[in-house]
């Protein structure tokens, strides 16, 4: 299964949720490469049915589905405290497991 992370240029949340997709699938003891994918227009983002960044792909699918149209644009995630610009690595954990049939 390939892996992407999807970004758009000078996100702020690029780094820290690129170590924590690499962590989240280690802890899954899914030994993948991460490819990193920085979309530039708005013509991609219609295109890969982008949600803002950064966004986990798995397979081609997002992890985490979201009802809004398609943006280049920052994306926030729900936690226990209010929306914040990456998902706990739990949930990426679950999404993960989820996506393989776990």
């Amino acid at each position: 299964m390939d892996y992407e992370l999807r970004i758009i240029p000078d996100c702020p949340n690029s780094a820290a949720a690129l170590e924590l997709f690499r962590k989240a699938l280690s802890s899954e003891e899914i030994a993948a490469d991460v490819r990193v994918l920085e979309l530039v227009s708005e013509e991609q983002a219609q295109a890969l049915d982008f949600h803002g960044s950064p966004s986990f792909i798995a397979g081609g699918r997002d992890l985490f589905p979201s009802p809004a149209s398609p943006a280049l644009t920052c994306r926030v995630y729900p936690s226990e405290t209010g929306l914040t610009g990456l998902p706990a690595r739990e949930d990426i954990r679950v999404a993960l497991r989820s996506t393989l049939g776990l």
